[in-house]
C-alpha cells in the first residue's frame, strides 16, 4: 500500500455499537474532509476500471459521495441508487437484507440500454447492498463494468455474495 493510501486509511475511525449493538461503524468523515486523502482514495477506486465504464453509480448515502467524486475524476456522469421513496419516478426497486435490518433501493432508467456502469459503495459487509445495486443496474438493461468499494469487512461473507470486486482497504 502506498504511503498516501496508508495515510488515508488511518483517517477512518471505528465507532462501536453504531447504528446498533455489535456493529462497528467505519466513519469515513475525516477521510472525506481531507482533500488529498479523498483524491487518493477516489483514484484508487476507479483505477482498475479505467476506460471500462461510461458512468458511475453510487449507493446512498456514503456511496454517493465516493461515486460522485469518482465520476468527476473520471470525466463521466453519476447515477444515484437511492433508498425507497427518495426518487420522484423510480423505474425499478429491489428489497435486500442488511447486516442489521432490511432496506429497498430504487433507480431511474435515464441511460441508454447497455451503458457500462461502475458501481461504487463505501463498504462491503454482507454484500446485500451491493448485490441489490448490481441487480437493479442489470434489471434496467445496463452492464455492470465493475464494483469498487473503499473497504471490505473481512469475515462477513460479502465477497462470497458479490464475487469479483476491487477493494481499496481491508478491515477485520
Amino acid at each position: 500500500m502506498s504511503p498516501e493510501l496508508a495515510r488515508a486509511e488511518s483517517l477512518i475511525r471505528g465507532i462501536p455499537d453504531y447504528p446498533s449493538p455489535g456493529i462497528l461503524f467505519r466513519d469515513i468523515t475525516p477521510l472525506l474532509a481531507d482533500a488529498e486523502a479523498l483524491r487518493t482514495t477516489t483514484a484508487a477506486l476507479v483505477e482498475p476500471f479505467d476506460g471500462a465504464f461510461d458512468v458511475v453509480a453510487g449507493v446512498e448515502a456514503r456511496g454517493f459521495i465516493l461515486a460522485g467524486a469518482a465520476a468527476l475524476a473520471a470525466g463521466c456522469g453519476f447515477v444515484p441508487i437511492r433508498k425507497a421513496g427518495k426518487l420522484p419516478r423510480p423505474a425499478a426497486s429491489i428489497d435486500y437484507a442488511l447486516e442489521y435490518g432490511t432496506a429497498t433501493v430504487e433507480m431511474h432508467d435515464d441511460l441508454p440500454t447497455g451503458t457500462r456502469v461502475l458501481l461504487i459503495d463505501d463498504v462491503l459487509a454482507t454484500g446485500g447492498t451491493l448485490a441489490a445495486g448490481r441487480s437493479i443496474i442489470e434489471r434496467l438493461g445496463y452492464t455492470v463494468a465493475g464494483i469498487s468499494v473503499l473497504f471490505e469487512i473481512d469475515g462477513l461473507g460479502g465477497r462470497d455474495v458479490i464475487g469479483d470486486l476491487h477493494t481499496v482497504f481491508h478491515s477485520s
